[in-house]
């Protein structure tokens, strides 16, 4: 079992280190990574230029307990960063899903941006 999670996590990471060849943030398209485990969901969109993080979101926060890691649970968290970066004239970004295939939690998180009106 510890094997076969271990093995699960080296390909996640190896995919991640491909994708994060291609994907750079610049300053006019800030870099929105995504972490998700069983429990919760995180994101945070990083400027690569700087190393810094604009904006997050995660399921951790106070405000945003009530989410749970769903299919549900992700597009809402995905709608909520939406605004958030709108609130700070933020509207095109570089999707970075760290790895994760684009399914399920990953694709509800990034059709609930698209949504708020977010641009990737």
């Amino acid at each position: 079992m510890l094997k076969k999670m271990l093995e699960k996590n080296r390909k996640r990471l190896k995919r991640k280190i491909h994708i994060r060849k291609r994907i750079k943030g610049i300053p006019g398209k800030l870099r929105m990574s995504v972490f998700r485990s069983n429990r919760n969901i995180s994101v945070q969109v990083i400027d690569d230029t700087l190393g810094n993080t604009i904006v997050s979101a995660s399921t951790l926060e106070k405000e945003l307990k009530h989410i749970k890691a769903t299919v549900e649970g992700a597009y809402e968290l995905g709608e909520i960063i939406g605004k958030r970066l709108l609130e700070n004239n933020i509207k095109t970004v570089v999707f970075d899903r760290n790895g994760y295939l684009y399914h399920g939690l990953v694709k509800a998180l990034a059709d609930g941006a698209r949504k708020s009106g977010l641009e990737f």
